[in-house]
């Protein structure tokens, strides 16, 4: 790499030599499988005498796993080195009935300290119907970066639909991801470029940010939250595990993007989906840690409870869909243990607390999996929410008193358990019903 270049179109990129279609079908199959399986497993540790042995022979490696992501160095956010021409950038913004909100984010990416030739600003109404369409076309004729694609309800493929539709049509080198409700610093490109100068890099995500996080206790406990999420993601890349897209604030190569056939649109999570295939087809994500991304975390019960049975079936969803390539060992060693690590300890320990607990009632003994859940599902999530909200504020430049982080500690620790309801429950329905694929908006606080 030169002095004066950006590696943005990579000579030795990976072809898209994947079929994606394969392992695509029966899902409910799948997880019907996945979910009976587990449970039989659970039961049986229960009946055989040397139940308690394998359990804590499991947990012990697990924890060890644990230690060696907790001790993992995390690598210092990179100096951008200027370059002679700046590329090209496109950012999209998918937006369905965000009148509320859509015009200050329109306001701000139009507005960036980057070269005005340089960079597009993509708005997909997907088919609203209150004023968004007209506030887009209003801020069109205002700003020349300014571009506007309305979909029908001929359009299909949800998010990741719009996207691909609009993804020939962008000029960028990098293509931007922001929810309507995103809010960024004038500044933030700069930085993001700075990821770009390593060439294997394909992806990055701005650390999320909860704008509205003194609200109530659903708010701060999405702060502590995402406290927690940047903690594990830079961690997990730190011990050569996989950094994960969330969606709002993705940055994404074009020939990254090419080499994994654009979104999927099979999926209702296609953050989490497009995180599996990059890895796959040899690229790296990484976390920017500041400046971050700020969005509205959600106020009331109901839309959390839609919110994260849509994570948690997207999450798990791509397990099912690409379980045959990830243990092909592609990825390589390090990210594959890392991804099967997380499907257990994420995905499969709270549906399989609930046999657990049953067993353990109707034999009157303690459950099997208490170790590993009180390690793994307790103790790691605990100290991630700790460190990562120290993390936080430190790179806010902002003091905090030691009595304010154990408080968002522990509302952060008492939110996270609503993933012990959400997850068998999710997993459940999964294997009992088929999913119909379904864009659905999230209310932000102007809507209530």
């Amino acid at each position: 790499m030169t002095e004066h270049s950006l590696p943005l179109t990579v000579e030795n990129a990976p072809e898209p030599t994947i079929d994606w279609s394969v392992g695509m079908g029966y899902r409910q199959l799948k997880a019907a499988t996945i979910l009976v399986s587990l449970c039989l497993s659970v039961v049986s540790l229960h009946l055989i005498s040397w139940g308690y042995i394998i359990v804590w022979g499991i947990t012990s490696i697990f924890c060890l796993r644990a230690l060696k992501l907790v001790m993992a160095k995390v690598a210092q956010p990179p100096l951008l080195i200027p370059p002679q021409t700046y590329p090209f950038i496109s950012m999209a913004i998918a937006a369905k009935n965000e009148a509320a909100v859509i015009a200050d984010l329109i306001e701000s990416l139009c507005s960036l300290d980057y070269p005005i030739d340089r960079y597009e600003v993509w708005a997909i109404d997907d088919n609203s119907t209150d004023r968004t369409p007209e506030i887009l076309d209003n801020f069109a004729q205002q700003y020349p970066q300014l571009q506007v694609l309305h979909r029908t309800e001929r359009d299909t493929g949800g998010k990741s639909g719009a996207l691909n539709q609009v993804l020939s049509m962008m000029q960028g080198e990098i293509i931007g991801v922001f929810d309507a409700d995103a809010q960024v610093t004038p500044d933030f490109l700069h930085y993001v470029l700075a990821y770009f100068q390593t060439d294997t890099v394909g992806a990055v995500q701005l650390r999320k940010a909860i704008v509205n996080s003194d609200t109530n206790f659903l708010t701060r406990g999405q702060r502590a939250e995402m406290a927690l999420d940047a903690y594990l993601q830079q961690q997990r890349t730190g011990s050569g595990g996989i950094g994960e897209l969330r969606g709002n604030g993705q940055f994404v190569r074009r020939t990254a993007l090419d080499s994994c056939d654009g979104w999927n649109e099979e999926t209702i999570t296609d953050d989490l989906d497009l995180t599996i295939r990059l890895h796959l087809t040899g690229w790296d994500i990484g976390l920017m840690p500041y400046p971050p991304v700020g969005e509205e975390g959600v106020t009331t019960f109901k839309a959390l409870w839609h919110q994260r049975n849509r994570w948690a079936e997207g999450g798990f969803q791509r397990y099912l869909d690409y379980w045959g390539i990830i243990t092909s060992n592609r990825m390589g060693t390090k990210k594959t243990l890392d991804t099967i690590s997380f499907l257990l300890i994420q995905y499969l320990l709270p549906p399989a607390g609930i046999p657990d607990f049953l067993m353990a009632f109707w034999l009157k003994h303690p459950p099997l999996l208490l170790p590993m859940t009180a390690s793994l599902g307790v103790a790691l999530p605990l100290w991630g929410i700790w460190v990562g909200l120290q993390r936080s504020y430190r790179q806010a430049d902002r003091t905090v008193s030691i009595s304010t982080l154990l408080s968002q500690t522990a509302i952060g620790s008492l939110f996270i358990l609503h993933w012990l309801i959400v997850m068998p429950l999710a997993i459940a329905r999964m294997a009992l019903f088929p999913k119909r694929l379904k864009w659905v908006k999230t209310l932000r606080q102007a809507d209530l």
